[in-house]
């Protein structure tokens, strides 16, 4: 029976605190286990305006609904607003989660900063931006993180160094096909190993070839036919925590029809045979229906 991974990724104030908890009630009704992925510091999300001259960003957004999905308070956090702080002012909601006996860990500190600069900035950068976040979780759950996956799939080899820093022994940083373990160019480990995500996300689907909020999942379930192949699937908090919930829902039962097995990244992991896991180069690329660069599973290492 294969398995899906369901990995949350959170990447605003809003979402943390309206869209997480009925994600909760979700996947308890379901049966199901996930992993919730917490942006810990300030929501600036609002400078992502100036991503507007990106190629493919204006033909996303007409696509999503950006203020519905968002908020107009959230989109001026960082400009006309000060950036909120998310892991003091939903610190609660958070331990809630991991209560309800959901995995927890990072998605970031600061979720627009780190799409926006890490590939642009060096390593000691890079691991102060994380450490932070890795400094935050312990305040909050007096535990360190083990799960880190990338703002926006942002990272490159810097980062996973700052993982295997930081003591994150599993990650989701990247897109791909299966997991692996990222290495450098002479063939040495980087950073802990790689589940990418493997499914489209519900915002590169929808606008596409007909799809919206009432077909979707149709499209999603017929890419998870394979009884055999485990993957991980992306979703947002104020994504399918929010308008998109009843997709989300149809797609807990599509796949519990299917016979999948809803995972956290976590039980992922102990069902993979780490030790024999292909050694991949980390690598950038575009993504059908998402803007920009994204970190990609790169070619094998030989």
């Amino acid at each position: 029976m294969a398995r899906i991974a369901l990995k949350v990724d959170v990447d605003t104030l809003r979402g943390t605190r309206l869209g997480v908890p009925p994600l909760v009630a979700a996947m308890q009704a379901a049966g199901a286990q996930g992993t919730f992925l917490f942006s810990l510091g300030p929501d600036h999300t609002g400078r992502a305006i100036f991503r507007v001259f990106r190629p493919g960003f204006l033909s996303k957004v007409s696509r999503t609904s950006v203020v519905e999905h968002y908020g107009v308070r959230t989109l001026l956090n960082g400009t006309l607003l000060p950036g909120p702080d998310i892991g003091r002012g939903a610190a609660q909601v958070l331990r809630d989660v991991r209560d309800a006996g959901f995995e927890v860990g990072v998605h970031c500190w600061d979720h627009v900063k780190w799409q926006d600069h890490v590939l642009k900035r060096d390593a000691a950068w890079t691991t102060q931006q994380m450490k932070l976040a890795v400094e935050r979780h312990q305040d909050i759950f007096g535990t360190p993180p083990k799960v880190h996956g990338a703002a926006g799939w942002q990272f490159n080899d810097n980062a996973a160094r700052s993982e295997a820093q930081l003591g994150i022994t599993l990650a989701s940083d990247v897109r791909g096909s299966h997991p692996f373990l990222p290495v450098a160019a002479d063939g040495r480990p980087l950073g802990p190993p790689q589940f990418p995500t493997t499914l489209p996300t519900l915002d590169e689907l929808i606008g596409i070839d007909g799809m919206d909020e009432s077909n979707v999942h149709q499209h999603l379930l017929g890419l998870t036919t394979d009884p055999a192949r485990d993957q991980v699937y992306t979703l947002h908090a104020e994504l399918e925590g929010m308008k998109l919930l009843p997709v989300f829902e149809r797609l807990l039962a599509g796949w519990k029809a299917q016979g999948h097995q809803l995972v956290s990244m976590g039980q992922l992991g102990d069902a993979t045979d780490l030790a024999a896991l292909p050694k991949h180069r980390l690598a950038l690329g575009e993504v059908p229906g998402r803007s920009g660069l994204l970190g990609l599973q790169g070619a094998a290492f030989a």
